[in-house]
């Protein structure tokens, strides 16, 4: 989340607060924590780590089911269903500014006590994601054709493609405001709230996609509209919980302008820091594409294994946003500290365990992935380098959730940028000098989850190592 910006009304948080209410340049030397007070941070971690893991988790079913109802189909309808769902996916994910954005600034406001503008700040947020939501779904649906066919889907593929995105078009304003709430939820430190809406709606999902698909005899548009009502069904849900928290204090339900344009600035930074990753994802995509056959079906593998080890990660991070949210909100740099270091230390050791059984149980897991030797010994070779990086990625996890959850958007999103510069290269020199097969996996994830993720190490911990990110107050 980028630093919270000013609106039209003066109480609201501003942008560039007084010198002096940054936190002192010495406040990195802040003593460490009594162990009773160290353990219960780690407690607090903890309680909103592992229900954000579970809702984390959840999400990917929806892909899981429409993949296994569809499937069933038939080879065309589910090749329509990988291209029309990378679509939807990329666009979520980089509209994920609007959960990340909301947390920080909730979180924030909550700290300092200013309860009933942290939930008008949470509502402006879901307004805007509604607009946005539906401003998508219009393009989603009209722009679906043009959509699919640059992707390359042609003929029968192409035609189950859009119809596809266009049944599922109308969730995408229940998709975003599940975001926005989520990220409000987050800043109240309610992490299980979202926990049982996303277990809910996994299931519900996957009853609706079998009724459609064949029970209504509606084919693959079935899966699209079922995944659409779910999740209209469980904004909806996540919506009255905010409202009611919402009247509780206070707050106005009605869209403010000004706050509305607080959340857009607030928000942008963090889409500028989420593109430089898909972007450094698509290039690494490219690049196994450019090697070869074998290269590229291993490294979907070992992708598929970074992308459920990152959940854990980023459930650690989500925590992290959270609690430094609200520490600076309450002008505690003491604890503010002490929750960078203890969450640090979750994020290195989760690291460490997750690379052990990845990198170590490698040539176990990537038989479960197909049959072809040349492509399960690459994929090995692949997953033995991610469990050597996987401690550093724990790492910079965190640091990214502490950062955002600072409000440090605009420099998350410059230093996204330069990361982005420093690993091009060593992506292309992969792709230029390295073999197709496991010496070419092991090289592509060496650039990957080293060269890039160390970029990453490098730029944030930098960062945390200051206190110019430490903004006190609200």
């Amino acid at each position: 989340m980028s630093e919270v910006h000013p609106t039209a009304d003066d109480s609201r948080p501003r942008a560039d607060p007084p010198r002096s209410d940054r936190a002192p340049h010495r406040a990195a030397r802040t003593p460490r924590p009594p162990r009773a007070r160290t353990s219960s941070i780690d407690r607090e971690i903890l309680a909103l780590a592992v229900p954000a893991l579970g809702a984390l988790v959840a999400e990917p079913l929806f892909v899981l089911v429409d993949s296994a109802v569809v499937g069933r189909l038939g080879t065309a309808q589910l090749a329509g269903l990988a291209l029309a769902s990378n679509l939807l996916l990329t666009v979520v994910g980089l509209c994920v500014f609007l959960a990340y954005a909301t947390t920080a600034v909730v979180a924030r406001l909550m700290g300092a006590g200013r309860e009933r503008e942290a939930l008008q700040a949470g509502v402006d947020g879901m307004w805007l994601a509604l607009g946005v939501g539906a401003g998508l779904a219009a393009l989603a649906w009209l722009g679906a054709p043009a959509a699919v066919s640059a992707l390359g889907g042609t003929g029968e593929v192409a035609t189950h493609a859009v119809a596809y995105l266009r049944a599922s078009a109308a969730g995408l304003p229940g998709m975003l405001l599940v975001l926005a709430a989520t990220g409000v939820l987050r800043g109240l430190q309610d992490t299980r709230t979202p926990l049982a809406v996303a277990s809910t709606g996994a299931v519900v999902n996957a009853g609706l996609n079998i009724t459609l698909v064949y029970g209504a005899g509606m084919g693959i548009a079935g899966s699209g509209l079922g995944t659409a009502l779910t999740q209209l069904a469980m904004a909806a849900t996540l919506t009255v919980v905010v409202v009611r928290g919402a009247r509780a204090r206070g707050a106005s339900l009605r869209p403010a302008a000004g706050g509305i344009w607080a959340s857009v600035v607030a928000g942008l930074p963090l889409l500028v820091r989420t593109a430089s990753l898909r972007l450094a994802i698509l290039l690494t995509v490219s690049v196994a594409t450019r090697l070869g056959d074998v290269t590229l079906a291993a490294h979907q593998i070992v992708g598929s294994l970074w992308g459920l080890a990152a959940f854990a990660l980023d459930a650690l991070a989500i925590a992290a946003q959270a609690l430094v949210g609200h520490g600076l909100g309450a002008r505690d740099v003491a604890h503010v500290r002490a929750v960078l270091r203890r969450a640090l230390r979750w994020g290195m050791l989760a690291g460490v365990v997750i690379g052990v059984v990845i990198g170590g149980a490698g040539w176990w897991l990537a038989p479960l992935f197909g049959s072809d030797d040349a492509v399960r010994a690459a994929a090995a070779a692949g997953l033995a380098v991610c469990g050597l990086f996987m401690p550093m990625a724990g790492w910079v996890f965190v640091l990214d959730g502490v950062l955002i959850g600072a409000g440090d958007g605009r420099y998350l999103a410059a230093v996204g940028m330069v990361t982005l510069v420093v690993y091009a290269p060593a992506a292309l020199a992969v792709a230029v000098w390295a073999p197709d097969g496991a010496a070419g996996v092991a090289w592509l994830w060496a650039a990957f989850a080293g060269v890039f993720m160390l970029a990453r190490a490098v730029t944030t911990g930098v960062r945390a190592r200051g206190s110019r990110w430490m903004v006190m107050g609200a």
